[in-house]
């Protein structure tokens, strides 16, 4: 009976503490999301996400969108559209920023193609050697669930750079969020325990 009590107890402390720790990564999350982007930035980085045969997942949509709204605005603005192709994609995710930015009315001459990366940490590795070397002021733009991630991951890395954030559609809500504090779990074991 006491071993059954205390097996308890332990399952509702470490309960309570996850509770508290999901807290803690919406809250991060959450300082991230409602950021202004300065206007006439240098440069944009795009992160690639699923594209599913040649169309863009919702989330994905979105961040496209975001970009090219900003773009539009920010006419001296280049834009590095960061995404390798995957397993289900026909194209790779960088040339699916471009087509639809170009749809939307941005010049093919403002867009530079990162196709090689994987990963959030290879995006932005790899869109760091494309920068312009008298670049000064930089964007990321991604969903607002993944941008502290993000830009976390840019700063560790030495580019100071700051946030665009695009919505992130209900229909994705749950399944984006459940995975992003994962995710984020494994940058902080990264981050402090293996480097």
């Amino acid at each position: 009976m006491k071993n059954k009590k205390r097996m308890v107890s332990i399952f509702g402390c470490l309960v309570i503490l996850g509770l508290i720790y999901v807290g803690f990564l919406q809250f991060k999350i959450s300082q991230y999301s409602h950021l202004e982007a300065p206007k006439n930035a240098d440069y944009v980085i795009v992160l690639g996400a699923r594209v599913k045969g040649t169309v863009p997942s919702l989330a994905f949509a979105s961040r496209i969108n975001a970009a090219a709204e900003y773009l539009n605005k920010n006419s001296h603005t280049i834009v590095i559209a960061s995404g390798g192709k995957g397993s289900g994609e026909d194209i790779s995710e960088a040339e699916t920023i471009k087509r639809v930015l170009v749809k939307q009315g941005i010049s093919e001459t403002r867009i530079i193609l990162e196709d090689r990366s994987t990963d959030t940490y290879e995006n932005i590795e790899f869109s760091k050697k494309l920068i312009p070397s008298d670049a000064k002021i930089g964007l990321v733009v991604t969903n607002k669930f993944h941008l502290y991630r993000a830009i976390s991951i840019a700063r560790d890395r030495g580019l100071d750079v700051q946030g665009l954030p695009a919505k992130t559609p209900w229909k994705a809500v749950l399944k984006s969020y459940s995975r992003e504090y994962l995710a984020i779990t494994k940058f902080y074991l990264k981050r402090y325990l293996l480097d």
